[in-house]
């Protein structure tokens, strides 16, 4: 009992530290404890409960170790993704210790790591989706060891995570085989080799760079949708002022302008939307004095109004018309002649920005209208990529940094590099936001475009395509860098296939099962001869 406990702990304890600043090395050794535990029990109904036990509270240790930061924006965040997260990492190690009991290991094995990755993967593309602990991600910290994402994604780095795992499990088992402990020796290090040999061998295009400079306002983010919207307009025209004069492209946060605009002209007014707001015409008379050659790209909260009948799902009914709208989180460009570009935010944050409609449908009886949006804005359909000069750059927004082939819409449609502008700062000072930065050094292996990244009150700065940092501003620093971005037009296997690792892992699974369920008919029919 104690011993299990135990190897419950280590396990949580290995699984953490890739989330929390650290490498992602101990990911190699954080399920051997719980293959231990399934390795130990026999195939009883009453040990099939045990595991379930002895698993589910790994799993739950691992997410609070790496998640409880969550609690700072909603005390029911952390729970909620705790319970969801857990539940799909028990689908995968409860069917692979099914298997395991009463077939080939062989078979158990491919079983817990197709499992596992479609269940991560089911986590990306679900309604409630919330895919932070891909074991993938893991090396965020340690992008050395996996430039070879550009090939396979994040999902690659949860299958290598996982075979390792259970070559390391064979070793211990049979200790004193040199063939057992080559194998998985092999399976950790030769990875790595490839990935120094495709980061020595990756040249950047020479296509040329742009003069990018960020701005991080450094607003509180609890005060900033309540607070003097014209205050944090003159923060904004201030840190303007300080951009260089060459700058081609300038960014500012998700939601930098204060206040709800209407589209397409992002009208102040809600029953117009021909005439641009009257801060917009004073950022563009700030960018024809000032940088005239520039792109701002800023987010807002704009609102789309639908005549009846043209609705969307996601659209609210405007009770003081016949109509409906939408309101949606959107990264806007903006040049000094005044003309817009427009990109809805595709993923949203589950609970805060996205509760499934069918949701509503269930329980739309405890829903109680304000007035307002409840639970659910409107939701963009794919990535974009804004064109000033020649070159096209990718808006991502904040959360849209997690998905790894949405994120390659951007530059499926164009992007020579990416912009990633976030308001990530609810959870304070905590691993959160920082961790959410260096997720965006995997996006830049995978897709091989620079990133410059513009955060409300911090990570702010520059991600090579190799992703390397450059410069950064920090926890509530308020200020502005510039730097030369390199431009890429190239796609990498990754951007053209996306997840195929992981749709690839849905169809063994599948396999998997139906030739366990054959194997338990054979074998129940060869008993009863």
């Amino acid at each position: 009992m104690l011993r299990r406990f135990a190897a419950v702990i280590y396990s949580a304890i290995f699984l953490a530290p890739g989330w929390l600043g650290a490498t992602g090395f101990t990911l190699f050794a954080g399920l051997v404890p719980l293959l231990w535990i399934s390795d130990s029990l026999s195939a009883s109904r009453r040990d099939w409960w045990r595991m379930l036990g002895w698993a589910t509270l790994a799993f739950v240790l691992w997410n609070a170790l790496t998640i409880w930061w969550i609690w700072y924006a909603t005390p029911v965040g952390p729970v909620a993704a705790t319970v969801a997260s857990t539940f799909l990492n028990l689908i995968a190690f409860m069917l692979f210790h099914t298997v395991s009991k009463r077939a080939h290991k062989a078979l158990a094995y491919v079983t817990l790591v197709t499992a596992w990755i479609t269940t991560e993967y089911w986590y990306t593309v679900g309604d409630f989706s919330w895919p932070w602990l891909i074991l993938g991600n893991g090396f965020s910290h340690a992008v050395w060891m996996v430039q070879w994402y550009e090939y396979t994604g994040v999902f690659g780095g949860s299958l290598w995570v996982l075979v390792v795992n259970i070559l390391l499990f064979e070793a211990w088992k049979e200790r004193r085989n040199p063939r057992k402990w080559s194998a998985a020796a092999a399976a950790l290090i030769l990875p790595m080799g490839v990935s120094l040999a495709v980061s020595a061998g990756w040249k950047q295009p020479d296509e040329g760079t742009v003069r990018v400079s960020i701005i991080q306002p450094n607003v509180d983010c609890y005060d900033k949708f309540h607070g003097d919207a014209e205050r944090q307009e003159q923060n904004i025209l201030d840190l303007l002022g300080q951009v260089p004069d060459d700058a081609q492209f300038i960014l500012l946060p998700e939601t930098a302008v204060p206040g709800y605009y209407v589209e397409p002209a992002l009208s102040d007014f809600p029953w117009s939307s021909d005439e641009a707001g009257a801060f917009w015409l004073q950022l563009t008379d700030s960018l024809r004095r000032n940088h005239p050659d520039a792109l701002l790209v800023t987010g807002a909260n704009t609102i789309r109004r639908y005549a009846p009948g043209a609705q969307t799902e996601t659209a609210r009914r405007d009770r003081f018309s016949n109509g409906y709208y939408d309101v949606f989180n959107t990264a806007v460009g903006l040049d000094s002649a005044g003309r817009m570009q427009l990109h809805h935010k595709g993923r949203l944050v589950i609970g805060v920005e996205n509760t499934p409609t069918w949701v509503f449908d269930v329980l739309r009886f405890l829903v109680i209208d304000l007035g307002g949006v409840v639970g659910q804005i409107g939701k963009g359909t794919h990535g974009s990529a804004f064109e000033h000069d020649g070159v096209r750059v990718g808006p991502a927004i904040c959360y849209e940094g997690l998905y790894g082939d949405f994120y390659g819409d951007f530059v499926r449609r164009g992007a020579q590099f990416m912009a990633i502008v976030s308001n990530d700062g609810w959870w304070g000072d905590t691993p959160g936001y920082r961790q959410l930065f260096s997720i965006s050094r995997l996006r830049a292996i995978e897709h091989r475009r620079a990133i410059a990244r513009s955060a409300n009150t911090g990570e702010s700065g520059f991600i090579s395509p190799t992703g390397k940092v450059g410069q950064t501003l920090g926890w509530e620093e308020r200020g502005t860098l510039s730097a030369e971005v390199t431009l890429n037009s190239q796609m990498t296997f990754y951007t053209r296939y996306g997840d195929f690792v992981a749709r690839i892992s849905e169809y063994v699974l599948l396999l998997c099962l139906l030739y366990f369920a054959a194997y338990r008919v054979k074998r129940r029919n060869h008993l009863v001869k």
